[in-house]
């Protein structure tokens, strides 16, 4: 009886335990940060027409997902015509973000302009996509990221608010 009660206690103890370490995923998409929620366009960069080569942004924060276009410029031909398209392209990336303390975190992949996920490559880059900007708040509708891989500041200015709704998983 002992042995009985003794395998019961620790099979008891060893249930909560698993119970208490595991839980559900969410089953809504989570609300991000509210001074982000909307569309957001970087129209210019300081000294551009001297670059060889820069990008402009567009941002879209829904929620905790983000979804971002990158406008390429470059006068110098580093790839096939058809894709470059004489010096001008964009790509796209569908993701999440997290921001912590000061810092913007996004995880997402390459897509196609639809912000379907790609099935090849292509001409373009594909797969994960990560980084990591610094976020600073100018105002309710300027906004400045700075990439930690790149010393180019991205200002954005508000170009449509958006109310997140999280949507189901």
């Amino acid at each position: 009886m002992l042995k009985y009660f003794s395998f019961l206690l620790l099979a008891l103890t060893f249930l909560l335990s698993a119970l208490s370490a595991c839980s559900f995923n969410p089953s809504l998409q989570g609300k991000g940060e509210s001074y982000l929620q909307g569309e957001w366009k970087q129209d210019s960069i300081a000294k551009q027409k001297q670059l060889l080569t820069y990008s402009l942004y567009n941002f879209k924060f829904n929620c905790d997902s983000v979804f971002i276009q990158i406008n390429t410029f470059s006068k110098v031909n580093s790839g096939m015509d058809s894709c470059m398209n004489a010096g001008h392209w964009s790509e796209y990336i569908r993701g999440t973000y997290l921001q912590v303390n000061d810092t913007l975190h996004i995880k997402g992949n390459f897509c196609n302009a639809d912000y379907s996920l790609k099935k090849q490559a292509g001409c373009f880059r594909s797969g994960p996509y990560e980084a990591a900007f610094k976020s600073i708040k100018k105002n309710d509708s300027l906004i400045q990221f700075l990439s930690t891989s790149s010393v180019i500041p991205v200002n954005l200015r508000l170009i449509k608010k958006i109310t997140c709704t999280p949507k189901p998983l």
